[in-house]
């Protein structure tokens, strides 16, 4: 088509116009307006629906996501119930007036909590006590109220009270003993002291602003006092919870209109070993009495070992299946399914002893089992579909309802394992899969094709999996950007009946897998809005989607890319974040087949595309990816379009640099602008910005 015809002119304008509003530029080369550019969407020729579930989240507890993250508690092992049972706090003598601490276990406040410290000060000082340095520090806002609690146990002597301020952290060096106090942001002093434990609570205002902060408590009085369950928490949650989340991340998941949520990872559902594994039912009734348990992620990497890492569960179950619902997305719990990470101890739990009808539902978990069979993991999932979807008459559904929430949580998803592989994996799966089945029969089950996308242990249990009708694989895909703009075509081929395909976790690596030097570029966002394309026009065969991993802390991650970075008081979204929110947000009701001029196949020429119908708003929704340095003139033909509108809206994410980042400095660096374009006939002309993913919403039912 000539580039003088009258008919391309003014919509091409128009379209150079927008780009001046992106910041791309004046001047910039355009690719000729060919066939292969003319866009085919057959609206009346509609394909599979758009599940619900189709966009949505992976949450694992890497890069302090959890504690120090989306869970908002300020202190750090506020229960001295880590393997070393000291890290985040450091003493302080106060001229030597602490003459002795150490964590005891006499006499705890409970069985689960079963270690304390004890404080003795020789003569009275201002300030002897302890320090908690929070997760890299605390941050605070200044006028924010923060909730201070903790159980104290008076013993000999003269002790009158605790002191609790909420400082800034001083300039002093590490070690043992903290350095000198900062500026103080808050202070109040716990009184009315006894012999038996009891729980104390105030409330923090802060001063001031502050990115690390730190809390000291010190005694009023010399003598001997036993502390625990110290905790300071935010009042500005999540809803306004009491052991909610942090507002602004969840607000960023709820914007994205997440289809589903999966937790809680990911390796960490495996455990380095079996005793280290992720047990549901530790993690749910009263916090104080959640036993913690080191994060595998903890040392894993080199070049970001963090020995402070550790899962307090705080956030458990019961707030991953709150926060579920909170942001409208269907809950996917991942499971154990009798197997540590392969990639480290690949421990075992024996098959044998599982009779085809699932194991005895009278078996009790056991915290203290050090060889666990195979019946412990099958029992856990049985317990916790009844936890989330069981009465009030039931024993677990008694549990959540005693945790607050009367109504069942509708929990329709479950997974079994994470990413194993090989026969040990299947010869779990099979029994887990029937004990599920036998008695929740309506439960959709995903499993694992492992780690690689491809490959003969890949292959096998696909071709197992499919056999015993799983309801949907998740595959997983680490890979170089341009893996992801050649693989749009993945599931071209794949059966269009039997099991669905989940792709739980995706995310283009800049560098290589597994680097410290993987940037949330540009170039890996829109090759993995490139790839989506192909799972959109897949929907008959793909119903889930995640990129992993969710989230990272500034000062604490171990792995990159990650979707949402943060740290402690801010957050942003990279663009790869926005790509996402893009689907998410734009996902239509029903799949249209895409067809382009010239028989070029999807992502030929750098130009990838899928459409989709929302009957709810009554528009078509064209996605497009523009893989290229010149601006692209194309044309969308909406075959057998009804109603058609005179304006639709269009959605550019682009630059001109595919190396561009966002920061928390330049948090929009890369983000989506929104704009108006005249829709004059059933032929919608547009023109595509450069290195751009364009969402272009046309009103015009089917």
């Amino acid at each position: 088509m000539p580039t003088s015809s009258p008919t391309r002119l003014t919509p091409l304008v128009t379209g150079l116009a927008f780009l001046g509003t992106l910041g791309l530029g004046a001047a910039f080369a355009q690719t000729a307006p060919t066939a292969a550019n003319i866009i085919t969407v057959q609206v009346n020729k509609p394909g599979a629906p758009i599940q619900k579930t189709m966009y949505g989240l992976f949450f694992e507890d890497i890069n302090f996501a959890a504690d120090g993250g989306l869970y908002p508690e300020l202190v750090k092992n506020k229960s001295f119930e880590l393997d070393e049972h000291l890290i985040g706090w450091r003493g302080i003598r106060g001229a030597a007036a602490l003459s002795t601490y150490t964590v005891s276990s006499q006499q705890p406040i409970s069985a689960q909590n079963n270690h304390f410290l004890r404080m003795t000060a020789t003569t009275a000082s201002p300030d002897a006590g302890f320090i908690n340095e929070g997760f890299r520090g605390m941050g605070v806002k200044q006028g924010g109220e923060y909730t201070f609690s903790v159980y104290l146990r008076k013993g000999p002597g003269s002790v009158s009270g605790l002191n609790v301020t909420l400082e800034e952290e001083g300039r002093g060096a590490g070690g043992p003993e903290a350095g000198p106090s900062g500026k103080v942001l808050a202070q109040t002093t716990i009184t009315g002291l006894t012999g038996e434990w009891k729980k104390y609570t105030a409330v923090l205002k802060s001063s001031g602003t502050a990115q690390r902060a730190r809390l000291k408590l010190t005694m009023e009085g010399a003598g001997t006092l036993d502390i625990d369950v110290v905790s300071l928490f935010p009042k500005d949650t999540y809803k306004n919870r009491e052991n909610g989340l942090r507002t602004d991340l969840v607000q960023l998941l709820k914007d994205m209109n997440p289809g589903f949520l999966r937790f809680p990872g990911g390796c960490i559902v495996e455990g380095r070993n079996l005793t280290e594994r992720y047990q549901w039912k530790e993690t749910i009734g009263d916090v104080a009495n959640r036993v913690p348990l080191v994060n595998r992620w903890n040392m894993e990497f080199k070049h970001r070992s963090t020995p402070d890492y550790y899962q307090s569960f705080g956030l458990g179950f019961f707030e991953y299946f709150q926060l579920s619902e909170d942001i409208g997305a269907e809950p996917v719990p991942i499971l154990n399914v009798g197997m540590a990470c392969q990639f480290n101890s690949a421990e075992l739990a024996p098959v044998s002893g599982v009779a085809a009808s699932g194991p005895n539902t009278g078996s009790s978990h056991n915290h203290e089992d050090d060889d666990p069979t195979l019946e412990t993991f099958i029992q856990d999932a049985l317990d916790l579909i009844e936890f989330a979807n069981g009465s009030a008459s039931s024993p677990w559904g008694a549990k959540r309802v005693a945790m607050g929430h009367a109504a069942p949580f509708n929990l329709k998803y479950i997974g079994i394992g994470n990413e194993q592989w090989g026969p040990q994996y299947l010869e779990r799966y099979e029994p887990f899969m029937k004990a599920i089945k036998a008695k929740y029969p309506k439960m959709n089950i995903v499993s694992s094709a492992g780690p690689s996308p491809d490959g003969d242990l890949f292959t096998k249990a696909t071709q197992r999996l499919r056999e015993l009708n799983a309801e949907v694989i998740d595959e997983h895909y680490y890979a170089k950007p341009e893996w992801f703009r050649q693989n749009v075509g993945r599931y071209d081929n794949y059966p269009t009946t039997g099991s669905k395909i989940f792709a739980g976790e995706y995310a283009a690596q800049s560098v290589a897998i597994g680097s410290p030097d993987n940037k949330n570029s540009w170039d890996c966002a829109i090759s993995e809005a490139a790839f989506m394309t192909g799972l959109e026009r897949n929907a008959d065969k793909v119903v889930m989607a995640s990129y992993a991993p969710l989230f990272a802390h500034v000062d604490a991650w171990q792995w990159t890319p990650d979707m949402i970075w943060f740290d402690n008081l801010k957050a942003y979204g990279t663009p790869n974040y926005y790509v996402q929110k893009m689907y998410s947000t734009n996902p239509g009701t029903t799949m249209l087949p895409v067809q382009r001029g010239g028989n070029a196949k999807n992502g030929e020429g750098n130009l990838f595309s899928s459409a989709t119908a929302d009957d709810k708003t009554g528009e078509i929704i064209v996605k497009l990816v523009n893989y290229s340095t010149a601006a692209r003139p194309v044309t969308i033909n909406l075959q057998g379009v009804k109603k058609l509108g005179k304006a639709g809206k269009a959605t550019v994410l682009a630059s001109n640099d595919l190396n561009a980042v966002n920061s928390l400095e330049q948090p929009m660096n890369i983000a989506p602008k929104d704009e108006s374009f005249k829709v004059k006939s059933s032929n919608v002309t547009y023109t595509l910005a450069p290195n751009s993913f364009t969402v272009l919403r046309i009103p015009g039912k089917r």
